[in-house]
């Protein structure tokens, strides 16, 4: 590489292990943003590639995707939920963490094509105490959902990820690299594979040092990034990933387009 390239990714653990030792790779620098600013970033130009929502790439023509990698799930993905005290059929209102669009539009389709309902969608700041009192239904992801004990909320917690699998058969894209198409090459490409191969192999010390201090909580995170996450972005995933699109521009306002790679 002849110039520093500039990576931002989305704050949370699941993000961990695909940025493994990146911050001490030569020619890289590295950022942590909440999922919603990481893509702002990338459209204001202040990062070069960004771990960012995968339905920031719906609103970017031209852009290009890092192949390989993704932030994934085939099943419970267990850090994107809805939590809700009613039973989802009597659900009105939901409240939707404003950190992620890609979660908020998951929710729109499953509500349309899975749970069969139409309810109400309010904006909402994570803060699930806040969400449930402002509707029947709260839309959370990332550490907040993960981390977050449903039963003393008197709630219950519905799994985004298991909801669309049970929906389609398909693994679920969180998240991808992805930039303008001059941003990356093969060279750094094969920087991001290595870096998710390494934190791969090293989950559980991945989980540990998120958690330091918290042995309750290093025991969810490691379950989590070992049972939990997807982090190959194979054939079954990218199917996933299309079908995301698909139903997505159904609903609007997005629209469907194809996918297009960093070479590697």
């Amino acid at each position: 590489m002849s110039r520093i390239v500039r990576l931002g990714a989305v704050s949370y653990l699941n993000v961990r292990p695909l940025v493994y030792g990146l911050d001490q790779q030569p020619g890289v620098s590295l950022r942590f943003d909440v999922p919603s600013l990481c893509a702002r970033l990338l459209a204001d130009g202040e990062i070069d590639l960004g771990m960012v929502p995968s339905i920031t790439y719906l609103d970017r023509p031209g852009d290009r995707i890092v192949p390989g990698v993704c932030i994934g799930s085939d099943g419970h993905v267990a850090s994107v939920a809805l939590f809700t005290r009613k039973p989802i059929d009597d659900v009105r209102s939901i409240a939707l963490d404003t950190s992620s669009r890609t979660s908020a539009m998951l929710t729109r389709i499953l509500c349309a094509r899975f749970f069969g309902i139409a309810p109400a969608f309010v904006p909402h700041a994570p803060d699930l105490d806040g969400m449930l009192a402002a509707a029947d239904a709260a839309l959370l992801i990332g550490d907040p959902a993960l981390f977050a004990d449903a039963s003393a909320h008197h709630a219950l917690k519905i799994d985004l990820g298991a909801a669309w699998t049970s929906m389609t058969g398909l693994p679920f894209v969180w998240a991808f690299w992805s930039g303008r198409a001059d941003a990356a090459d093969a060279a750094v490409v094969g920087i991001l594979n290595d870096a998710a191969a390494r934190g791969r192999a090293n989950s559980d010390l991945v989980a540990d040092a998120y958690c330091a201090g918290d042995p309750a909580r290093q025991a969810v995170a490691r379950a989590y990034l070992r049972e939990n996450m997807r982090f190959s972005l194979d054939a079954r995933a990218i199917e996933g990933l299309q079908t995301y699109y698909r139903e997505a521009a159904a609903l609007g306002p997005v629209a469907d387009r194809p996918l297009e790679w960093f070479p590697s």
